[in-house]
């Protein structure tokens, strides 16, 4: 008798979306912190040509962590999600890597339908992985005007499986409620719950197999075999580095003075910046006209370099870019640990 070959699970899938500074990153963190005897494969996703979220949250590099930068996961780095996906169970196989699980996080553009497609229609993916759950957040803010304009807002909240509402705190009650409304309207299927700062029942995400491509198929029938998507070419981005430092009182004048004048343009904005004479790396978060800046860790043994990544409609980038470099101090050498 032949011996019953057997067969190994397939690796659950989380994807984590939701609109720009909905707080996916924060989530994740969070995520990570939370499970942090359990390896996970981490695939992150920037509309801009480079990220800035590895040196925000992952610093200690313990996790498997692979960027796909410079275009949306969505459409034209699609390609590469397959290719990613199939490399790391290869090398899981050959024991080059030890993860559990993966966790997708797209970018704040990104439309939820091609990238859930993947697990069906790609054969080289789905006999490894299992799409668990599309997890959307939901910016108590700012999700009005997302949902009135931005279509890719309107189908995270849709292909939900779980929604988690984000800043919360910093609305009205009645505004939550209302928002609550509006999403039950959109997607009646998937339960809200609040988010503070990343943190919310994990039990109630991971693992939790409530994917149904049989609702799928309601809301979209076409879903297994229509790949098109296209974004608003109005929104662009770009990235603002440089090795001369910051001068902390030039900066902190003027860079409030930037977002109140251009911060209808400013979709989101975050990165991680060098003070002349601070030891430690300052991160910078915001979307529209609510921002924050951070203490983070210490500059270790790498160049101090100040990367800021800006996505918006119709960036001003020449002016965002000279009131920047007005903030900076020229005279002082490249700064480097």
């Amino acid at each position: 008798m032949n011996a019953i070959r057997q067969i190994e699970p397939k690796l659950p899938v989380t994807i984590l979306t939701g609109f720009l500074g909905a707080g996916k990153t924060t989530l994740l963190k969070n995520i990570l912190s939370e499970r942090q005897g359990e390896r996970i494969a981490i695939i992150e996703n920037e509309f801009g040509e480079t990220s800035v979220d590895a040196d925000l949250l992952f610093e200690d590099r313990n996790e498997q962590v692979i960027e796909l930068n410079n275009g949306c996961i969505c459409c034209k780095v699609r390609g590469d999600l397959v290719r990613i996906l199939t490399d790391l169970h290869r090398r899981r196989a050959a024991g080059e890597l030890e993860f559990g699980r993966v966790i997708i996080e797209t970018t704040g553009l990104a439309d939820p339908a091609p990238v859930a497609q993947t697990f069906f229609v790609e054969d080289d993916v789905s006999q490894y992985y299992v799409l668990d759950a599309i997890v959307t957040l939901v910016d108590a803010v700012h999700a009005g005007s997302q949902l009135d304009v931005h279509h890719e807002a309107v189908e995270q909240v849709a292909f939900a499986d779980r929604l988690l509402v984000s800043k919360a705190d910093m609305v009205d009650p009645r505004a939550v409620e209302a928002l609550s409304a509006r999403l039950r309207k959109i997607n009646a299927r998937a339960p809200i719950a609040l988010v503070s700062l990343g943190r919310t029942d994990l039990r109630a995400l991971l693992d939790v197999g409530c994917f149904s491509l049989d609702s799928v198929l309601e809301i979209e029938p076409d879903f297994l075999s229509d790949v098109a998507h296209e974004h608003d070419d109005d929104i662009g981005s770009f990235v603002f580095s440089s090795l001369l430092p910051f001068d902390p009182a030039m900066i902190t004048q003027h860079l409030p003075e930037m977002i109140q004048k251009h911060g209808t343009e400013l979709m989101r904005y975050k990165g991680v910046l060098s003070y002349a004479g601070f030891e430690r790396k300052v991160v910078l978060q915001g979307v529209h006209m609510v921002t924050r800046s951070d203490v983070g860790q210490p500059w270790l043994n790498e160049k101090r370099v100040s990367n800021i990544v800006f996505i918006g409609r119709k960036l001003p980038e020449s002016d965002i870019r000279r009131a920047l470099e007005g903030c900076l101090i020229k005279t002082a050498a490249p700064a480097a640990a």
